[in-house]
């Protein structure tokens, strides 16, 4: 994987500098014009770092990437062959040093993401916003960790004005790596939720974790909070200016007012209370009314950017989902929602409204695998995602051992066991095949579960 500087260029002593490494190097002036973590993809004149990987030292594959091209390798160990380097103690953390060395080089402003459900949603609109004025820069995939925001920020040329960044973490002290390494003027959090609460213990403590974003901001920046969310409420935040929105708490600075469904997604009002201004008829064309929020972020980033009220607007209906998150597609006698690509409790929640939404006429069916990291949490949680489901839904499937306590909670909750259907982890053809004999026309038929089951594969071939 390759990933290119400015122009300019830098030099290895810069570079030795910045990152804190020693240089071994005969030419210490030789200019580095790109970056890259993968020996495969290998440029002329970059600087390789030597990342570690599960099972493997990225730094055992240093002279491979000089012979490939590469002016120098960065390592934590002496190199066997005689080869140019820079010895650092962690390669990760001086991949980090660099990238925010050449983020500082560019006057792009900086809006960093986080939070428990919706960070790639609410990115997504962001970026659909700020880019109608700025040409903006974004996380793309799962580059939402120290590797990979390192990586995003090394695609930043002269030419991008603004930059969205998305930081997940599971554990931590990450998201305050992040932060320092990007140094946010503003930064969003979603919400708080209880993903990878098996890391963090409490949904306090992953609110800690969360507000590590402050770290890495400016004095002056901006913080957005979900101002629907009481854990948010009544924050430190220093020097940060903290900026609240919600739907359902009056007090906040920006309340979306007067929703409204369309037969594409809905129509609201922002009320902008220190301005005392509204503005009416915000579209969205998405599903769901956890969107409004994820909206709502991007109109106040930018308004805070200085983007016209028209080019908001046209932002917010540029907005593209991200592969395997809320696909809906008419296929054959059935409409399927595919948001296979992560699950919580509460993103399991938002599926369900979803799938209310989309839903016409027909019966709607909930097709659910088991949600990761959640620990001693785990079973309690699946059970009130299926309490809920009971309610929601006219059959409810569900795949795998771990996923069955979901249908416990359905159970409990009233619905009846002939609308239960429970699979086992087969193959997804097997899988596929069971669905299809329970199936009827017309069913809209939702696909949720952990990134690890899979179920767009099931999806695939139905």
């Amino acid at each position: 994987m390759y990933f290119g500087l400015n122009d300019n260029g830098m030099s290895l002593v810069d570079i030795a500098r910045v990152i804190g490494g020693e240089l071994h190097a005969e030419n210490e002036e030789s200019i580095i014009y790109g970056v890259s973590i993968d020996t495969r993809t290998v440029q002329p004149d970059d600087i390789f770092f030597g990342i570690p990987g599960e099972t493997y030292d990225g730094g055992d594959f240093a002279a491979e990437a000089i012979c490939r091209g590469a002016r120098c390798a960065v390592v934590t160990r002496v190199p066997s062959d005689e080869i140019p380097y820079i010895l650092v103690s962690d390669t990760v953390e001086a991949l980090g040093l660099l990238a925010r060395e050449y983020r500082r080089r560019f006057g792009t402003i900086t809006v960093a993401v986080t939070g428990s459900v919706g960070k790639t949603t609410t990115k997504q609109f962001i970026y659909s916003v700020l880019d109608t004025k700025y040409k903006t820069n974004k996380t793309e995939g799962n580059f939402n960790n120290e590797i990979g925001l390192p990586l995003t920020l090394f695609k930043l040329n002269i030419s991008y004005k603004a930059m969205v960044v998305e930081m997940g973490m599971n554990h931590p002290g990450e998201i305050r790596r992040l932060s320092r390494i990007a140094e946010p003027d503003i930064a969003v959090i979603t919400n708080i939720g209880t993903a990878h609460i098996e890391n963090l213990g409490s949904r306090e403590a992953i609110r800690d974790a969360k507000l590590e974003i402050l770290d890495g901001m400016k004095e002056d920046g901006i913080l957005l909070l979900n101002g629907d969310e009481p854990l948010l409420r009544h924050l430190n935040t220093g020097k940060v200016c903290p900026k609240y929105m919600g739907i359902e708490n009056p007090t906040c600075q920006y309340n979306a007012v007067n929703i409204r469904k369309t037969d594409a997604g809905f129509l609201f009002d922002l009320d902008i209370r220190n301005g005392d201004e509204v503005l009416r008829d915000l579209e969205i064309r998405t599903r769901g009314r956890h969107n409004i929020y994820n909206a709502m972020a991007a109109v106040v980033c930018g308004i805070l950017s200085g983007i016209s009220e028209e080019d908001i607007r046209t932002g917010l209906l540029k907005y593209e989902a991200v592969a395997l998150r809320t696909e809906i597609e008419k296929r054959n006698a059935y409409t399927f929602i595919s948001d296979c690509y992560n699950a919580s409790p509460e993103s399991m929640m938002a599926a369900l409204d979803v799938l209310g939404d989309v839903a016409d006429g027909g019966r709607r069916v909930a097709v659910l695998g088991e949600m990761l990291e959640l620990g001693s949490f785990s079973r309690d949680l699946h059970k009130s995602v299926g309490r809920s489901y009971a309610k929601g839904t006219d059959l409810l499937i569900t795949v795998g051992e771990n996923a069955r306590a979901i249908s416990d909670g359905a159970r409990e909750n009233g619905m009846d066991a002939s609308h239960i259907v429970e699979l086992p982890s087969n193959t997804p053809a097997e899988i596929a095949d069971a669905i299809r004999k329970v199936l009827h026309d017309g069913d809209t038929v939702l696909f949720k579960a952990s990134r690890r089951v899979a179920l767009e594969n099931v999806v695939s071939l139905l």
